[in-house]
């Protein structure tokens, strides 16, 4: 048994090792960005935003559906707004911004139309149209405070306008936009470099996040980065994860039609309240373009993202959305906020992930041995919740455990564990059911299986109480009685006993005609054997009095019957042929029992049982001790006790007649034969047991016996 228990477990811990391994394995890499997704949401739903979106250090300028709808942006092309945006993008550097990043590329200009317009181009006719808004970026570049933003592709890359590229110094002021999209097309992380002509250059938000800082990023030869002394977490290589709030209201938004009619009406208080020391990113935010499925996209709130407002009036409530993406910029602010706030997702590598899996799976994958499949699966679901809260509050510190591999490991184990279970572990405990079903009560089968010390097939020593039990009188009772009514008796009383039996923990060994041999402490081991067979004695001897009484059949002929019980160590096992054996008790407590049994026909008591069997009940019976006794085939003497009820629970006349019997035995004992005989005289009328012994103390009144004699009564018979 222990060797089998030995192999279960090493087979779960292997299943768990397995599980782990395969749930951070490269087809379920998903499983990482999804935990991110859904501790995102929960984070949010549970603690709400972390930050207040006033203390965000980035700010976003939308161009937003707003903007497309007032003057003087309504009804002109992106092209011509070069002018107005210039204007805005003064105020807000004159306001005090750190640095403005641009998340909107104007590739092309207006002065370079080539569409005919009179003898000349359209371009050739506004030409210097774009002259404010070269000024405007070009004195914000001057002083570090304006970043172009590019898309690198791997054919011709989206860059600004010629005019714009010398206007801010080339390169030094030009960005990549690009984000970083996982399989599933999700955007969870940000590049943090690029290479730009041979050389790392920083993405939009390294390079944005180093200006507001006035510090230079470190690259690192492992693709690290390191910001102003804060090493970027990253599991992915340059990359970094970006840490999402829940709600759209993050990061403060302004639209870019109200900061124009600000700028307009020369409201510097507006822009220095607004945007002093902040890092300003201006772009599109739209209902339908440039949008990005982020790791937020569980935890969204309506698309509302309008701060305060400068000259116009708000915008009508109009019908409101909650939209899984979100604009661009704001993924670029988010990413900036991290690196200022040292707050980006910290992911663990691979090979703790799978440890933390297989640490986790181990728990259903050991439940599912130990317990029935039901109750292990309720267990895997309690552990998921406890494991959601871990995940959860470790989120709330940017660590990202790995929540859905381990539970993915975690289902993994339970489910292979419950088949290995059901092939392997349990195809012995269904050989053991089927091997005693026939003669084992259900209860006790289901306990022996449970048990950790199952008998072996060969025997094994146990210390059990035998109950032997035979019909007073079956011999001329099958002489008057018909075969079928016969046996529709003894039918009935051989169920009802065994029915008694068996809800007491014990088996049936064997039905000798209307005797039954029935074992307590076996197969199972049972410290409470020796009580057990002395209530189930009790109760069988209740239920024939019942029987007797209720059925007709029983009514018309009453049975009587005798009762053994013995308590000690015993072989108990498979005993007969190669091809053919039976599990029972072999042992000289086996042949006690079967003595006392017999026994009862001499006292015309219902039960007898040993010393050793009161003995192991200790105070829980009210006992008669009966006689001292030599039985057929055993030199020792015994002394027999007849149990009367359980300790506390017998009559007022069990307990009188039960004091005077002992009177009586003890001056029986001291050879004052006349004293045993009066006391045992008050009895003998209700007690076939004192009557014998009136009798024979008044038989040796008459004729002493000699020195030599023992009170001990030789049993002739069986």
């Amino acid at each position: 048994m222990e060797w089998v228990r030995g192999r279960d477990a090493l087979a779960a811990v292997a299943i768990a090792l397995v599980a782990g391994t395969v749930a951070v394995a490269p087809p379920f890499d998903l499983l990482q960005g999804w935990s991110i997704d859904a501790l995102t949401a929960l984070r949010w739903r549970v603690f709400g935003n972390s930050h207040d979106a006033k203390s965000s250090p980035t700010v976003v300028i939308a161009l937003d559906e707003e903007t497309y709808h007032t003057p003087p942006f309504k009804g002109s092309p992106d092209v011509t707004w070069t002018r107005e945006i210039g204007r805005v993008l003064t105020a807000v550097v004159e306001g005090g911004a750190r640095v403005i990043g641009m998340d909107v590329v104007f590739a092309t200009s207006i002065e370079q139309s080539e569409i005919p317009f009179g003898e000349d181009t359209l371009g050739v006719r506004l030409r210097g149209f774009d002259r404010d808004f070269l000024r405007a970026i070009a004195l914000a570049a001057r002083e570090g405070k304006l970043v172009l933003g590019e898309i690198s592709l791997h054919e011709q890359p989206i860059l600004p306008t010629p005019g714009q590229r010398i206007a801010v110094g080339q390169r030094s002021n030009i960005r990549p936009l690009n984000l970083y999209d996982d399989i599933d097309e999700v955007v969870r992380r940000v590049p943090l470099t690029f290479t730009v002509d041979g050389q790392p250059v920083p993405g939009m938000a390294v390079e944005l996040a180093a200006r507001a800082l006035a510090t230079p990023p470190q690259v690192l030869p492992d693709q690290g980065l390191i910001l102003d002394g804060y090493r970027v977490p990253n599991v992915v290589p340059n990359t970094l994860t970006v840490n999402f709030e829940g709600g759209s209201q993050d990061i403060p938004t302004y639209s870019l039609g109200d900061l124009r009619a600000c700028a307009e009406q020369g409201d510097k208080e507006f822009f220095r309240r607004n945007f002093n020391g902040k890092v300003v990113i201006l772009g599109a935010v739209l209902e339908a373009e440039d949008r990005k499925v982020t790791s937020k996209r569980f935890g969204t709130s309506e698309d509302k993202p309008a701060f305060e407002r400068c000259v116009l009036p708000p915008q009508p409530a109009g019908e409101r959305f909650t939209a899984r993406s979100i604009a661009g910029p704001y993924i670029h602010a988010t990413a900036v906020n991290n690196l200022l706030r040292h707050d980006a997702l910290i992911e663990i590598g691979p090979v703790k992930s799978g440890a933390i899996a297989a640490v986790f799976a181990a728990i259903p994958a050991l439940s599912a041995l130990l317990l029935p499949p039901i109750a292990a699966v309720g267990c895997y679901l309690m552990l998921a919740g406890a494991w959601t809260a871990v995940a959860l509050l470790a989120f709330q510190y940017t660590l990202v455990l790995p929540f859905l591999a381990a539970l993915f490991a975690g289902f993994e184990a339970l489910a292979v564990t419950i088949g290995f279970r059901l092939a392997v572990t349990d195809r012995d405990r269904r050989f053991l059911r089927r091997s005693f079903a026939l003669y084992l009560a259900p209860a006790v089968i289901e306990k022996m299986v449970a048990s950790s010390k199952l008998p072996s097939l060969g025997g094994e020593t146990r210390s059990v109480t035998m109950f032997f039990s035979d019909v007073a009188g079956f011999s001329s009772l099958a002489e008057t009685l018909p075969p079928a009514e016969l046996i529709s008796l003894m039918n009935t009383y051989l169920s009802a006993m065994t029915d008694i039996i068996e809800a007491h923990a014990g088996f049936v060994d064997k039905y000798i005609g209307d005797a039954i041999v029935g074992v307590f402490g076996a197969p199972v081991e049972d410290q409470h054997h020796a009580g057990q067979a002395v209530l189930a004695a009790i109760s069988c001897c209740q239920r024939l009095e019942e029987l007797n009484k209720t059925q007709p059949t029983f009514a018309a002929r009453p049975l009587r019957h005798r009762i053994g019980l013995n308590s000690g160590e015993a072989l108990v096992g498979n005993v007969g042929s190669g091809r053919r054996f039976n599990y029972t008790v072999i042992g000289d407590v086996v042949n006690l029992a079967s003595r006392l049994e017999g026994a009862n026909k001499y006292y015309g008591t219902c039960m007898l049982a040993s010393e050793a069997t009161v003995a192991l009940t200790g105070t829980a019976f009210k006992w008669r001790e009966v006689d001292a006794i030599r039985v057929l085939g055993r030199l020792q003497p015994l002394r027999a006790y007849e149990p009367l009820a359980l300790a506390g629970q017998e009559t007022p006349a069990q307990a009188a007649q039960a004091e005077v019997y002992a009177r009586g035995l003890a001056c029986w004992r001291k050879r004052d034969f006349a004293g045993a005989a009066q006391l045992f005289a008050r009895t003998a009328d209700a007690d076939p047991a004192s009557a014998l012994f009136m009798a024979r103390a008044q038989k040796l009144v008459l004729s002493p016996p000699g020195p030599d004699w023992e009170p001990i009564n030789s049993l002739e018979g069986k």
